[in-house]
């Protein structure tokens, strides 16, 4: 499927509507992803202010979602779309749970920021968060790339790399945990850094699903729940035979 299949309808009016609700997603992502941007850089520069900031645009990002809904029940009731155009709004709709919750993470990892803040000291795993955000910030920004070009290769890539952010977390976790064994008054700061990397790491498990659903847009199988060589093997178009030499139940 190329993007032009969205955009040729007889109706001049139904592009219109398509290519709009498209649009606000991709409006929704762009806010979301400045959210965990600016979340992470309250947290490691102490900034009260700009991490309350972040709590506040969560109401903004809530409405979006809701709008976006309203949108594609109206093009679903109208319309009734078949074949790619359904598959469009099915993705869109399903995509703005995953950011708004993407949202609700950052508003989480703010309020740490403002907590932190309020303690004074910086605990150990700043280092530790930053290089995992960072990499969540390039998967989300990622994921919404391949949205707006209808991308299926970029799209397995973000997959991939969510295996990436789990190990490197599961790292991160065992090092901290055993620095407040070593120095138990750092118990409640170091305790507030492993909640930030566990929302960044659902950062990325959402940033993921929306990739998901850009390969089921564009490829038209749902790959929820298949290990990578599966997906790789649906967006690489090979043959089932080598999809079933390939997988392992251990490549999720």
């Amino acid at each position: 499927m190329i993007k032009d299949s969205h955009t040729h309808h007889i109706s001049q009016q139904f592009n219109a509507e398509l290519e709009e609700v498209r649009s606000h997603l991709l409006e929704m992502g762009g806010l979301v992803e400045k959210q965990v941007n600016d979340a992470v850089t309250a947290l490691i520069e102490a900034d009260s202010g700009l991490a309350q900031r972040v709590r506040e645009v969560d109401d903004r990002i809530n409405q979006m979602e809701r709008n976006i809904d309203e949108e594609c029940l109206r093009i679903l009731a109208r319309r009734q779309p078949a074949a790619s155009d359904l598959r469009l709004i099915i993705s869109i709709s399903k995509s703005v749970i995953d950011l708004e919750r993407i949202g609700d993470e950052s508003t989480k990892i703010a309020r740490r920021a403002i907590q932190l803040c309020e303690e004074g000291e910086s605990p150990r795993g700043y280092v530790e968060v930053r290089h995992i955000s960072d990499q969540v910030s390039k998967m989300v920004r990622d994921a919404l790339d391949s949205f707006a070009r209808f991308d299926a290769d970029l799209a397995l890539s973000v997959a991939q790399y969510d295996k990436n952010i789990d190990r490197e977390y599961k790292t991160a976790l065992r090092e901290l945990v055993t620095y407040m064994m070593e120095d138990p008054r750092s118990i409640s700061r170091v305790l507030n850094v492993i909640w930030v990397l566990r929302s960044l790491e659902r950062i990325g498990d959402h940033a993921r699903n929306i990739s998901e659903l850009v390969i089921y847009l564009v490829r038209g199988t749902d790959v929820r729940h298949l290990g990578l060589k599966r997906m790789q093997e649906e967006v690489k178009g090979l043959t089932a035979e080598r999809i079933n030499v390939l997988d392992t139940p251990d490549d999720k």
